[in-house]
């Protein structure tokens, strides 16, 4: 159903309940890719023309709505109007508010602090724009992007779409072999890269796109904190939409500034090699001397006329054998110890830094647990170990895991005895440990077992193994539409072993809104039996359960149909 205020439009409203989200989605990846197209083609004409279609198209309002107000992390955060979105009504007149309101005005963005991953003595600063302008960032974005996408380049992997930092890691594990001879490495990051960046060069690269002045009114709309509106006179707000296109777009040229060479085939075949994701990057070298050459002579006036700068405090130059953190990750060269084979192999592993953060963050749930129920220690605990093992299990890991495993037996082991200090430790193991798990050989599992719930360990997840996104490759090339399904469901290996089997059974696909089920949104499983009325989790062919999106997308009637597991 179309909006209203146009000729072409009916006057209804919205109904977010009757939208057709198939149609919708189509719709906007036609036009993306269009776009991408008269970009590698150098039709800037055609190029202006489809942005601008995008811009008013109505179903790219319907997707950022549904982005800004459903799907994001973010989405119940105000900004200084306090307007929340919560209701699908809501969101038709939301809808209809931004298809209908011209000219627009920027909001100050809302300050809100958060403790640093890196050190939580030290606060980032965030600025919450409001509900509207979040959507209208969604909007421009849609249309940045797809133009975007086709110069940047292949080393670039933060806030892409199709790509991870699994995608920067692989990249470093291929530069870095031990028979190259790129063996120096330096390891940079960008001080305050979103607080400082020159507004008037982001401006001048952003040329006459539609939407550089909406752009230019979020970049100058100032920051509301202790009631006070203060100027904005650099940088871009953490947590606006359009926030990360725009800091790549500032970064995008470091390969020249490197001096980054590549062959007919797009492989690297300089002296220098480079990976940035985000606002992090390394210059892999072949001598102790270049580095320092790229440190402090090629960065730093790069940097400079972006109005940024490394930091002194972060940024280091090393040997391979001496490794590197990048990412969550350690890179380095370790002797080889196999007889007959001297010389080096290179491995990925978790950083000691993460293990330590990790530990840190479990030894504080694990205390603040003491004298709650096992149920509740359980549903605190296996998110935290699920989304960690998750994201590094896809490098050389299961050492680390099984340290981990043994150090949350002893966190276990003294939650019990704190729980019951009069009872025995062959008690304490009668009630808390056993086979809970029916699919391992394992008779040390914690667990509750009236419920039959159990503690996740780390060794569960074995290594797999993160296919390299290839080159320059966009899932917004229509002609590497075949490449960007078979990598569908690369991500799935978070997901547990039922629902990668329905995922599988429904050909990675959502039942309703035709995405594929792994784009990065929150999965629900929906039963055609409710549980309330006697449904189960078991998986029967043709009946059962199917992997879905947040129910609070599907309308009744869809609903009643996507069940079926084809």
């Amino acid at each position: 159903m179309r909006a209203p205020g146009s000729a072409n439009r009916p006057s209804r409203r919205t109904d977010w309940h009757a939208v057709n989200w198939r149609r919708a989605y189509r719709i906007v990846r036609n036009l993306r890719q269009r776009i991408f197209r008269a970009t590698r083609a150098n039709d800037r004409r055609r190029v202006r023309s489809l942005q601008k279609l995008l811009l008013r198209s109505y179903s790219n309002i319907l997707l950022n709505v549904r982005r800004v107000t459903q799907l994001n992390a973010g989405k119940y955060t105000p900004g200084v109007d306090q307007l929340v979105v919560k209701t699908p009504a809501a969101r038709g007149r939301l809808v209809d508010h931004l298809a209908t309101r011209q000219p627009w005005r920027a909001h100050p963005v809302r300050r809100v602090y958060i403790p640093k991953k890196s050190d939580s003595n030290k606060q980032r600063p965030l600025g919450i724009p409001t509900v509207l302008d979040r959507c209208l960032q969604a909007r421009v974005t849609n249309a940045l992007e797809p133009e975007w996408e086709a110069r940047f380049e292949g080393t670039s992997y933060g806030f892409r779409p199709g790509r991870c930092c699994h995608d920067a890691i692989g990249k470093v594990y291929n530069l870095a072999n031990p028979k190259g001879r790129k063996k120096w490495v330096v390891d940079a990051d960008i001080e305050g890269a979103f607080d400082n960046l020159d507004h008037d060069f982001l401006l001048n690269a952003l040329g006459d796109a539609p939407g550089r002045e909406l752009v230019k009114q979020w970049l100058k709309a100032g920051v509301l904190e202790g009631g006070v509106v203060h100027e904005t006179a650099a940088g871009v707000p953490q947590g606006g939409v359009i926030s990360p296109l725009l800091l790549n777009v500032a970064l995008h040229g470091l390969e020249a500034a490197v001096g980054v060479t590549h062959n007919r085939r797009g492989h690297i075949c300089g002296r220098r090699a480079v990976v940035r994701y985000a606002d992090d990057l390394v210059v892999l070298c072949e001598s102790r001397e270049d580095a320092f050459r790229v440190r402090d002579r090629l960065l730093p006036p790069w940097l400079a006329e972006r109005g940024l700068r490394l930091s002194e405090a972060k940024t280091r130059i090393a040997h391979l054998t001496e490794g590197f953190d990048f990412l969550g990750f350690n890179v380095r060269h370790y002797a080889s110890t196999r007889a007959g084979r001297p010389g080096y192999k290179r491995l990925i592993k978790p950083s000691k830094k993460a293990v330590l953060a990790l530990r840190q963050e479990l030894r504080e749930v694990w205390r603040s647990l003491q004298g709650h129920n096992v149920h509740e220690v359980l549903t605190r605990l296996n998110p935290i170990i699920r989304g960690w093992a998750n994201y590094h299990r896809r490098v050389v890991s299961s050492k680390t895991f099984s340290q981990l495993d043994h150090w949350m037996f002893h966190r276990a082991k003294r939650y019990a005895r704190v729980s019951h200090p009069r009872k025995s430790w062959r008690w304490c193991v009668h009630r808390y440990w056993g086979r809970l798990n029916k699919a391992k050989k394992d008779n040390w599992v914690f667990g509750d077992k009236a419920s039959g719930r159990f503690l996740l360990k780390f060794n569960w997840f074995k290594v797999v193994r993160h296919p390299l996104a290839r080159g320059r490759s966009s899932p917004d090339d229509a002609r590497l539409r075949e490449y960007w399904w078979a990598r569908r469901g690369i991500d799935a290996a978070h997901l547990s072993a039922s629902d990668r089997k329905l995922g599988v059974a429904q050909g990675w696909t959502c039942r309703v809104c035709g995405q594929p089920l792994m784009n990065g949104e929150e999965l629900h499983r929906h039963h055609k039996n409710p549980k309330a009325m006697g449904g189960s989790e078991a998986y029967q062919s043709g009946v059962g359960t199917s992997v879905l999106p947040p129910a609070g997308d599907i309308p009744a009637a869809a609903r009643a149909e996507s069940v079926v597991v084809c």
